[in-house]
C-alpha cells in the first residue's frame, strides 16, 4: 500500500473506511488479547527472527471473520520494525499486479494478502517463486522471440489470511512456514478487550455491563468494539455518564441481540430448520435460499458462531438444530 506521496506505509499509518476501529486496533503483540498460545509462539519467532536480522517465515492466518486477522498481520509488521504492505486477493486481477506490489518490496517487509483463498490460478504461480526463492519468473517478448527473465525480489514475510483454509491449494499452504489457527475467544479475553477498547474510547463502563456485552459479543473482537460504541450511544443520549448493566440490555434489545449474541436473523434460521424442516437436516443451499442469504454468508458469517455456541451441526445429510437451540428459543424439541 502507497502514501500519496508514493512511499510505503508502516502500519500506524493505514486507513480504512472505520478509522474508529483501526484505533482499537492493538499495535503491539502485549496489546493483542486472547489468542494466548499463538501469542507466545510468535513471540518467539518474530524475536529469534529479529536476533538474525532475517525476514520472519511466512504466515498463514486461518479464522471467521473479526477475529484480528489482519490485526495480527500489522502487529507482526510493528514488532518487526518492518513496512506493511496490505492487499486483498480479489484486487490481484492479473499477474503484473503482483509483480509491482513485489518488486517494490524492501528487506523484511510484510505483505499481507487477505482473502488469500481467492488468488487466481496464474497469480498463485507466480507466488510460489517469489516465496521460496525470492524472485520471479516473467515471459518477455511473444512467440519464437519470447524468454523468460528471472526478476529478484527483496526477502520478504508473505502473511496470507483466510476464512476458507479448506479450499487454499496443498502447494500453496506448503509454502508457508508458520500457521495461525483463530478460535473464537473466551469470556475473560472478551472482557478485557471490552474493557480496554472503552478506555480507548474514553467511556466508563461498569464491570457488570463489560460482562454482560462480553457475553453477546459472539466471541468476535469486531463485534465487542461495534456493540460498544452503540451502547456509548445509548448511555450518551440518556445523559449517563457510563455505561451500566441496564443500559447494555436495553440497548442490546432494541438492536435485537440477544444474551448468547444472536441477532434476530441468527434466530431466523434457527427457528426456518425447526419449523420448515423439523429441525432438520437441511441442506446449505436449501436454507440459505429460505432465509435470502447467499451459501457464503450462510457459512462463513452466521454457521460458525451458531456451531461454536452449539446451537448447530453439520452432518453429512445437512444443518440439524440442537436440543439446546430449542431450548434457548422456547420451542419443544
Amino acid at each position: 500500500m502507497k502514501k500519496k506521496d508514493g512511499g510505503l506505509v508502516r502500519p500506524e499509518q493505514i486507513d480504512n473506511e472505520d478509522e474508529r476501529d483501526i484505533n482499537l486496533r492493538p499495535k503491539v503483540l502485549s496489546d493483542f488479547l486472547g489468542q494466548k498460545t499463538m501469542k507466545e509462539n510468535l513471540s518467539v519467532f518474530i524475536t529469534t527472527a529479529k536476533q538474525r536480522k532475517d525476514s520472519l517465515d511466512h504466515l498463514f492466518l486461518i479464522g471467521p471473520p473479526g477475529l484480528g486477522k489482519t490485526t495480527l498481520a500489522q502487529v507482526v509488521a510493528n514488532e518487526l520494525q518492518s513496512g506493511f504492505i496490505q492487499t486483498s486477493a480479489p484486487a490481484l486481477e492479473k499477474p503484473k499486479d503482483l509483480v509491482g506490489l513485489l518488486t517494490n518490496l524492501k528487506h523484511g517487509d510484510v505483505f499481507f494478502i487477505d482473502e488469500i483463498h481467492r488468488l487466481k490460478p496464474a497469480i498463485e504461480e507466480l507466488l510460489y517463486i517469489a516465496m521460496e526463492d525470492y524472485g520471479i519468473d516473467w515471459i518477455v517478448g511473444q512467440g519464437p522471440m519470447a524468454r523468460t527473465l528471472r526478476i529478484a525480489i527483496k526477502p520478504f514475510t508473505l502473511v496470507g489470511a483466510t476464512t476458507k483454509a479448506g479450499i487454499v491449494s496443498s502447494p500453496l499452504i506448503s509454502r508457508f512456514g508458520i500457521t495461525c489457527r483463530f478460535s473464537f475467544y473466551e469470556q475473560v479475553d472478551m472482557e478485557a478487550i471490552v474493557r480496554r477498547s472503552a478506555g480507548l474510547l474514553e467511556i466508563k463502563i461498569d464491570n457488570d455491563a463489560a460482562s454482560y456485552l462480553a457475553k453477546s459479543s459472539r466471541g468476535t473482537p469486531r463485534v465487542a468494539n461495534r456493540l460498544l460504541r452503540r451502547m456509548r450511544d445509548y448511555a450518551q443520549y440518556a445523559g449517563e455518564t457510563s455505561i451500566t448493566l441496564q443500559t447494555v440490555k436495553t440497548g442490546l434489545s432494541k438492536l435485537e441481540i440477544d444474551e448468547l449474541g444472536l441477532e434476530r436473523q441468527d434466530r431466523e434460521i434457527l427457528k426456518m430448520i425447526v419449523e420448515r424442516y423439523k429441525g432438520g437436516p437441511v441442506g446449505a443451499e436449501t436454507l440459505a435460499i429460505s432465509i435470502g442469504e447467499s451459501v457464503e454468508t450462510l457459512e462463513d458469517y452466521y454457521e460458525p458462531y451458531l456451531i461454536q455456541a452449539g446451537l448447530l451441526q453439520r452432518t453429512a445429510r445437512g444443518r440439524v438444530v440442537t436440543s439446546l437451540a430449542f431450548g434457548h428459543l422456547g420451542l419443544k424439541s
